[in-house]
């Protein structure tokens, strides 16, 4: 029985959380592309985030990221998974909201700790304490990713695939998001 996606999926949450490794594995079962709005902004801009970051700051970045999610949620049917910090923008949000289903992978603090904790790769965490800066934004930001369409909570013991069937079971009974096709 093929499963036929009928709005865009977004993947919102913190850092580590597995946006992107869950969301390539819920395309590859829905047969839609993937898409990942950091690495469509590397291309965009022709700079790594932490480039971007460096040389131009936070509110460039937030402003190309915004455009970059809006251009991506316009164009095709997909799975598309967003930096930790764009669910934050009311923009965003909006037009996720608009145009697709947002998907909140839950994750508690020290499994993201544990996952980011040697990246080199995370501009926001290069602080004289990274864990003290993960926990602000990690307790700034819960109750706006509770905002997405449907919460799934995450551990350490689920594996990527695990994830990628909760997303499935969950967009299951939501008749409105995906349709069974013999």
């Amino acid at each position: 029985m093929a499963l036929i996606l009928k709005k865009p999926l977004v993947f919102v949450g913190m850092m580590g959380a597995g946006k992107t490794a869950v969301g390539k594995a819920v395309a590859q079962v829905l047969d839609v592309p993937f898409l990942d709005s950091d690495s469509e902004l590397e291309k965009a801009a022709n700079l790594t985030i932490p480039e971007i970051f460096e040389r131009h700051g936070d509110a460039f970045f937030r402003k190309k990221e915004t455009q970059v999610i809006t251009r991506l949620l316009g164009s095709q049917l997909c799975v598309l998974s967003t930096g930790g910090g764009a669910f934050i923008s009311e923009q965003n949000r909006a037009a996720i909201s608009a145009q697709a289903v947002s998907v909140w992978l839950n994750v508690d603090l020290d499994v993201l700790w544990h996952r980011v904790r040697h990246k080199s790769n995370r501009p926001l965490l290069k602080t004289s304490d990274p864990f003290s800066t993960l926990k602000s934004y990690y307790d700034k930001r819960q109750t706006i990713y509770a905002l997405a369409d449907i919460e799934l909570r995450s551990s350490a013991f689920n594996s990527i695939d695990e994830m990628a069937l909760k997303v499935i079971a969950a967009l299951r009974t939501k008749p409105e998001l995906i349709e069974e096709k013999n």
